[in-house]
C-alpha cells in the first residue's frame, strides 16, 4: 500500500498559514484546519481506511487550539514512527515587525492578545512554539514576501522532498528613515559615490541598469561584494548548525535608492546562483 502524504502547517499567527493551506487544497490534499493534534492520527487512519481513500492530507494546527496544541508535540512523534504516512511538519514564521504591521493592517485578532497586538504578544507565541520549530523539517520565513511568493516557495520545497533551506533576507533602506529594526546585520553603503549628484542618473534607481552600473564598476563595491559573498559562505553553515535557519542582512545609503538598491539587487542574484534561498525587499523605495 502506498504511503499517506500528510503535512502538518504550523508557526506564528500571522506568517501565512491560510494561504499554505490554500496551496495545499489546489494540490488536492485533504485540508482540515485547527484541528486538535490528538485527532489527527485518527483522521488519518479513517481516511487510510475508506473506500475513497485519502491520498494526502494537510492539518493546520497553531496557538488556537489551546491547551490542545499542548499535545502537539506527542502527535508528532508518534506520526514520525508510523511506517504507512510519509509525515513532514511545515513551520511558518516572520519578523515581530512584519508581524504586527500585518495584524495592524487587518484589524484581526491574535490568538494571545485581548487588545493590539504587540511585540511582547509574539515574543511570548515564539517562545511556546520553539520546540516544534526545533522539530520541523520545513521552516519557511514569510517576512518579504508576497502570498504568490510563499507559494512558489512551498511548491519548490514540498515538491523538492521538503528541506529546512536556509533563508537569506535582504533589504535596502535609506538612513533617513532609521534602521530596518528586524536586522541581524547592518552594512553602510555610503562609503560608495553616490549617483545621486549625477543628475542623469538622480530621477533613477538601483534597480536601473544605468545606476545599477555606476555602483558596481566601483573598485570599492567590487571588493565590498567580493569579501560579502566569502563572508556569508562560511557565516551560513555556521547559522545552519545552530539551528538558526534565516539571516536578515540590510544594506543602508542616504535615501536608500540608488546605491543600497543597486548592491542589494547584485547581493542577491549572487546567494541565489549559489543556491540559496533568499528575499529581496526594497523598504525606501
Amino acid at each position: 500500500m502506498d504511503k499517506m502524504e500528510a503535512v502538518l502547517i504550523t508557526g506564528l499567527s500571522g506568517a501565512g498559514k491560510t494561504s499554505a493551506m490554500e496551496w495545499f487544497e489546489d494540490q488536492g490534499y485533504y485540508c482540515v484546519d485547527n484541528m486538535p493534534p490528538a485527532l489527527i492520527q485518527e483522521f488519518i487512519d479513517l481516511g487510510m481506511a475508506s473506500k475513497k481513500r485519502i491520498a494526502k492530507a494537510a492539518f493546520a494546527c497553531d496557538v488556537r487550539g489551546g491547551e490542545f496544541f499542548d499535545e502537539l508535540k506527542e502527535c508528532i512523534s508518534r506520526l514520525r514512527k508510523r511506517e504507512d504516512v510519509r509525515f513532514r511538519v511545515l513551520f511558518l514564521e516572520a519578523s515581530e515587525r512584519a508581524l504586527v504591521k500585518r495584524y495592524n493592517e487587518t484589524r484581526r485578532n491574535h490568538p494571545l492578545a485581548a487588545g493590539p497586538v504587540t511585540r511582547e504578544v509574539i515574543t511570548t507565541e515564539k517562545a511556546r512554539l520553539k520546540e516544534i520549530r526545533d522539530l520541523s523539517e520545513i521552516i519557511i520565513d514569510t517576512t518579504n514576501m508576497k502570498v504568490s511568493g510563499l507559494k512558489a516557495e512551498i511548491d519548490r520545497v514540498i515538491n523538492a522532498g521538503g528541506d529546512s533551506g536556509f533563508t537569506l533576507n535582504l533589504c535596502s533602506f535609506g538612513y533617513k528613515r532609521g534602521l530596518p529594526q528586524e536586522a541581524d546585520l547592518v552594512f553602510d553603503m555610503r562609503f560608495i559615490p553616490n549617483p545621486y549628484y549625477l543628475p542623469s542618473l538622480r530621477p533613477l534607481t538601483g534597480k536601473n541598469k544605468k545606476v545599477s552600473n555606476y555602483v558596481l564598476k566601483q573598485e570599492v563595491t567590487k571588493e565590498f561584494i567580493a569579501g560579502m559573498k566569502g563572508m556569508l559562505e562560511k557565516l551560513i553553515p555556521g547559522y545552519i548548525r545552530e539551528s538558526k535557519y534565516h539571516l536578515n542582512i540590510a544594506f543602508g545609503c542616504t535615501g536608500g535608492h540608488h546605491r543600497s538598491v543597486a548592491v542589494a539587487e547584485e547581493i542577491a542574484g549572487i546567494m541565489k546562483e549559489a543556491g540559496y534561498r533568499v528575499t529581496l525587499e526594497h523598504r525606501d523605495l
